[in-house]
C-alpha cells in the first residue's frame, strides 16, 4: 500500500507540471505579513543569462520560474513547473547546465500505518519547462524493494568536463532476487555520476551501509566521507568517523572521529587547489573555523575565530562552492573574508546599498563575473539584485516581501539584560514604528530550538506585533546556539529552570524599565518557543495574561518516544535525559498550574513535534478547566508555510493577547 502510494503521488507530478492558480492577497496587516515569501529560493545559471525562482502558489504549492536577463526594460518571469502542495511541494532547483535545472520536489506520506514521513524525489526539467524527468531511486521505488529510499538523493557537486552531469549521493535499496537476475542487490549510500538529460548513471563510489555523508572537492572529486556507528541495538551511536581519499586517488584514510561536543574536527568543505578540508571545531569552548591538510601529516591550521561567540559555517561561491570566508553572529550577522578580492567586494556593496547591511551572495556564474546578491535589514525583507562585475552595473530584480514596500516597518535593538543570578542575557528589542516606547503591551518570543538563536534581521512575526501596537522581546536566553558551549549549558530541556528563568527575567526587565505596562505582557513561542511559553506559564502563573504556542512540545517523555523507530532514538533520548527534569519540564503534567488562556496552533504533518504534543496539552488544559483553545491545520508540516494559515495564526494571536492584555476585542 506504501509503495502505491509513493509511486502514485511521483507519476502524478507531471501532471502538475503546468497547473495554474495564483494567491489572492488580502488587504489586512495580518494577510501582508502572515504570506509567504515572494522568491523562495533562487539560482543563476552557468552562463549568467537566466535566473530560476521559486515562487508560492496557493496553499504550499510553489512554481519554478525562469527569467531571462538579456533582453531590454521588464524582467518577464515564465513558469515552466508548478506543484499544488497536496502532497507535492517545491523546496528548490539548481541548475545542472544552462538547459537544465534539477529541482527537489517532497511531502509527507505515512509508512507502516503510523509513521509519519518526509519524502523527497528529484526531477530534471528543461528551461522552458520540457522534458521533465524523475531521476531514478536505485531500488527504491521498486515492487521488488526490500524497503524504501525516502531520498530521492543529494547533489554534492558537478561531474568535471561533462556538461549536465552532477555528482549525486544517492541511497540505493537491495530488491527480492527470487525469480530474477537483474535485482538491484547494493544497499547504502553511495555517489553516482548522473546525466541530468538521459538519466544514465555512471558510479563513482559504491554504496556502503554505514555511509552518512560525501563531501566533493568542486572538480568533480569524491575527497570526504562520513561513516555511523550503530550500536548493539540497532541505534545510531553519537560518534561519526570521517575519512578522506588522497589527491592521486587510493583507499580512504582516517580523518578526524567527531562527537556531540565537536571537539574534534569536523569537515564541511574541500579546497581542491589547496588539497584542504575545512570544518569547525571547539576553541576555548566556543567553535572555530579551520583548514585541515588532505594528507600524511594532516595538518590543522586555524582560520578564524570569535572570543565571544561560534563560528557557524562557511560562505562559498559559485557552482563549485569555491570557500570565500565564514560566517558567524554578534548582535547582528558578520562575515570573515578569506579571500581578499570578495572581502573588497563586500565593502563595495555594502557601500552601493546603504540600509541593507545584510549582504549576500546567493548564487554566480561559472566565471563568477554575473553575481546574484540578496541585500535587506531589519526593516528591509530583503531584495535581489544582479551584479555584471565586468560591467560594474548593478540591477535590481525581485523583491522578497512586494506586499510590505508601503509599510513602514520597526527598527529591531540589540539589547542586554540581567538574569537573576546577574548574568547579562542578549536580546533583541522592537518597538512600535509610531515611536512609543513607554508602558506598551508586550510579548515575550523564545526561539525555537532549542540548538538556535534569534539575529538581527526582518522577522514578519515581530513586525507584525510591533505594527499593532506591541513591543517585541527576543532572548537568546541561556541554552541558545551560538555563543559556546558554557552558554548552550545541558541544552534547553535538561538545563530548562535556566532557560526559562531567563525568560521570564526579560519579561520582568521590560516592565522595570517602563517598556511594559504592569500585567500588559504576553509570551508567544513556536516549537521549543512554545515550549518555553507553556512552561513559563507553568512556573510563573502570574507574569503573562495570555500564551500562544505554535508545534510546542508539552511532554518530553512523548517526544523521546517519537523516535524510537528511527536510527537517531538514542541521541534523542540522550539529548532529553532522564530524571526529575523530565516530570517537572514537562508542561502536560502541570496543566492545572495555568492561569492565563492558551492558545495552540499545530498542523496535521507536523515531523518535528508530533499533532499529539498539543492534543495532549489541550486535553489536559480542559480537563483542568483552563480557558484553551486548539486550532489544527490539515496537512501542514511543522512551518505552517500557508499564507492562509499563518494570516489565522496572526489575526487569531492577535485577538486572543489584545483580550487578555489590552482588555479589549
Amino acid at each position: 500500500m506504501f509503495r502505491q502510494q509513493i509511486s502514485h503521488w511521483l507519476f502524478g507530478i507531471a501532471s502538475l507540471a503546468f497547473a495554474t492558480g495564483s494567491a489572492t492577497a488580502a488587504d489586512d496587516m495580518a494577510a501582508r505579513f502572515g504570506a509567504r515569501e515572494d522568491v523562495e529560493q533562487s539560482s543563476l545559471s552557468p552562463d549568467g543569462n537566466w535566473i530560476a525562482f521559486v515562487q508560492p502558489l496557493n496553499g504550499q504549492g510553489a512554481g519554478l520560474y525562469v527569467t531571462d536577463l538579456r533582453g531590454s526594460g521588464e524582467l518577464q518571469m515564465k513558469r515552466i513547473l508548478a506543484v499544488d502542495g497536496k502532497p507535492d511541494r517545491l523546496a528548490g532547483c539548481q541548475w545542472a547546465s544552462n538547459n537544465r535545472l534539477l529541482c527537489t520536489i517532497y511531502g509527507m506520506s505515512i509508512m507502516g500505518g503510523t509513521d509519519l514521513v518526509q519524502i523527497s524525489r528529484v526531477a530534471a526539467v528543461n528551461a522552458d519547462g520540457s522534458d521533465l524527468k524523475l531521476l531514478n531511486i536505485p531500488g527504491g521505488d521498486s515492487l521488488r524493494s526490500r524497503g524504501v529510499s525516502l531520498s530521492g538523493g543529494a547533489v554534492i557537486g558537478l561531474a568535471a568536463g561533462n556538461d549536465g552531469h552532477v555528482l549525486m549521493m544517492r541511497n540505493y535499496v537491495p530488491e527480492v532476487t527470487i525469480g530474477t537476475r537483474n535485482a538491484q542487490t547494493k544497499e547504502g549510500l553511495g555517489v553516482d555520476d548522473v546525466d541530468s538529460v538521459t538519466l544514465r548513471t555512471r558510479p563513482v563510489e559504491p554504496p556502503k551501509n554505514n555511509a552518512r555523508e560525501y563531501i566533493a572537492d568542486g572538480l568533480g572529486n569524491v575527497r570526504v566521507m562520513g561513516t555511523r556507528t550503530i550500536d548493539a541495538t540497532g541505534y545510531d551511536k553519537e560518534e561519526r568517523s570521517y575519512f578522506y581519499r588522497p589527491a592521486n586517488g587510493g583507499a580512504w584514510q582516517p580523518l578526524s572521529v567527531v562527537m556531540q561536543d565537536n571537539a574534534n574536527f569536523n569537515p564541511s568543505l574541500v579546497d581542491a587547489e589547496k588539497n584542504l578540508a575545512y570544518g569547525l571545531k571547539r576553541k576555548d569552548g566556543r567553535l572555530a573555523a579551520y583548514a585541515k591538510a588532505l594528507d600524511d601529516g594532516g595538518v590543522e591550521t586555524l582560520l578564524f575565530a570569535h572570543d565571544q561567540v561560534d563560528v557557524d559555517g562557511f560562505i562559498t561561491i559559485g557552482r563549485n562552492k569555491r570557500p570565500i570566508g565564514v560566517s558567524y553572529a554578534t548582535d547582528r550577522r558578520r562575515v570573515f573574508y578569506f579571500d581578499p578580492a570578495i572581502a573588497k567586494l563586500a565593502a563595495a556593496l555594502s557601500s552601493a546599498l546603504p540600509g541593507k547591511p545584510n549582504v549576500r551572495v546567493v548564487d554566480a556564474s561559472s566565471d563568477e563575473k554575473k553575481l546574484l546578491i540578496w541585500a535587506g535589514s531589519d526593516v528591509d525583507p530583503g531584495h535581489y539584485f544582479l551584479l555584471d562585475r565586468a560591467t560594474n552595473q548593478m540591477a535590481p530584480v525581485a523583491a522578497s516581501r512586494p506586499q510590505l514596500d508601503d509599510i513602514t516597518l520597526a527598527p529591531m535593538q540589540h539589547v542586554t539584560y540581567p538574569a537573576a543570578d546577574g548574568t547579562q542575557i542578549p536580546a533583541y528589542l522592537t518597538l512600535p514604528p509610531d515611536g512609543g516606547a513607554k508602558g506598551l503591551p508586550a510579548i515575550v518570543m523564545p526561539h525555537g530550538g532549542p540548538g538556535a538563536r534569534d539575529e538581527w534581521g526582518f522577522d514578519w512575526m515581530v513586525q507584525y506585533f510591533a505594527s499593532q501596537g506591541y513591543a517585541v522581546l527576543q532572548p537568546n536566553f541561556r541554552g541558545s546556539a551560538g555563543y559556546g558551549e558554557d552558554w548552550f549549558q545541558q541544552n534547553g530541556f535538561k538545563s530548562w529552570r535556566t532557560a526559562i528563568g531567563d525568560i521570564d527575567d526579560g519579561a520582568r526587565w521590560l516592565v522595570k524599565q517602563g517598556i511594559a505596562g504592569v500585567g500588559r505582557l504576553a509570551i508567544f513561542g513556536w516549537s521549543y518557543g512554545g515550549y518555553a511559553a507553556l512552561q513559563s506559564a507553568v512556573t510563573e502563573p502570574d507574569l503573562f495574561k495570555a500564551v500562544v504556542a505554535i508545534a510546542p512540545v508539552t511532554e518530553l517523555n512523548q517526544l523521546r518516544e517519537e523516535r524510537r523507530t528511527w536510527t537517531d532514538f538514542r541521541q534523542t533520548s540522550d539529548f532529553i535525559g532522564t530524571g526529575p527534569h523530565v516530570d517537572e519540564g514537562s508542561p502536560a503534567r502541570h496543566a492545572g498550574a495555568i492561569k492565563s488562556p492558551v492558545l495552540l496552533f499545530h498542523g496535521t504533518k507536523d515531523i518535528n513535534v508530533g499533532l499529539q504534543q498539543s492534543q495532549l496539552m489541550q486535553d489536559r488544559l480542559v480537563r483542568a478547566g483552563k480557558a484553551s483553545e486548539l486550532v489544527i491545520f490539515d496537512g501542514l508540516d511543522h512551518y505552517l508555510e500557508d499564507s492562509q494559515a499563518r494570516t489565522e495564526m496572526l489575526t487569531k494571536s492577535a485577538g486572543t493577547v489584545r483580550i487578555s492584555v489590552c482588555g479589549r476585542a
